[in-house]
């Protein structure tokens, strides 16, 4: 059986789509986008949009009862890669110990022109 996920401490879900699923005891986020689900204003520069992404990630994780610390896999979708080494540094701020299995994808553009998108499958 499947569970809807869904917090005001993450941006709304801009679509026909939930902001996380749970099932069999897995958490399966959608793209994150770094909007602050307060204002609805998106941070200038890539590191600020990364470590606002990652905050609404871990807030979307805790509202599914589990954590960055129980992310095995994310998918990280850049504008650029060349903002990779600086997006890197703040990824590696939210995860603690075995960093999760990533794949980081270029892309030609993301939802409302963001830096970057991040999705997750976490345990719970």
């Amino acid at each position: 059986m499947k569970k809807v996920i869904s917090t005001d401490k993450a941006p709304a879900a801009i679509g026909p789509y939930s902001q996380a699923i749970e099932v069999n005891g897995m958490v399966y986020t959608s793209g994150v986008i770094p909007v602050d689900p307060a204002t609805g204003a998106i941070p200038e520069g890539v590191e600020a949009q990364a470590k606002q992404a990652l905050s609404n990630l871990s807030a979307l994780l805790q509202a599914a009862g589990t954590s960055m610390d129980q992310v095995v896999k994310t998918t990280v979708f850049i504008k650029e890669m060349d903002a990779f080494a600086s997006i890197n540094e703040i990824y590696a701020t939210f995860f603690h110990g075995a960093f999760p299995a990533r794949s980081c994808v270029e892309v030609a553009r993301l939802p409302k022109d963001v830096q970057l998108e991040i999705e997750a499958i976490a345990i719970k």
